[in-house]
């Protein structure tokens, strides 16, 4: 494995799934990939499955490996979501938050923070032919500050 791995969040592994996070874990605890905590287990660390970054600690984030999930997954009879369908499902979602609802708690700009930023500029596009005002603005990668702007 050579520095073309690519790590991604349990959120954005469920996403381009179409499931959710729950169910996602759920495989991964299956797999012997994450302990009753949510943690990566040890035979996580040393099929190189999940790593840490951050600082050591509370605040540090566990990534997992995107290839091996991927297979992990598939053969679970998941296939990935179409990039269509995920920018449709974002363009409702945020449309929808942006609109209000008393059984949403979280607002248009946190959901936002969950985005990734290759779907942002079609997210955005989609918005604006649907009439809705808000737009999303990329964020910095996980691990850098979470300071980001969103504009409605």
């Amino acid at each position: 494995m050579g520095n073309s791995t690519t790590w991604i969040s349990l959120n954005d592994l469920g996403r381009f799934y179409g499931i959710s996070t729950i169910h996602c874990g759920k495989i991964l605890n299956q797999q012997g990939w994450r302990d009753r905590r949510g943690q990566p287990t040890a035979e996580a660390f040393k099929a190189q499955a999940a790593r840490h970054i951050g600082p050591h600690g509370q605040t540090q984030s566990v990534v997992w490996n995107q290839e091996l999930c991927r297979g992990l997954l598939e053969t679970k009879g998941h296939q990935p979501v179409s990039l269509s369908r995920q920018i449709d499902q974002w363009s409702q979602l945020l449309e929808a938050m942006q609109s209000g609802s008393p059984s949403i708690t979280s607002t248009a700009d946190q959901m936002a923070e969950e985005m990734p930023n290759e779907l942002v500029d079609a997210v955005n596009q989609q918005l604006a032919e649907r009439g809705c005002s808000f737009r999303v603005h990329p964020h910095p990668p996980s691990g850098e500050t979470k300071g980001l702007g969103l504009l409605c």
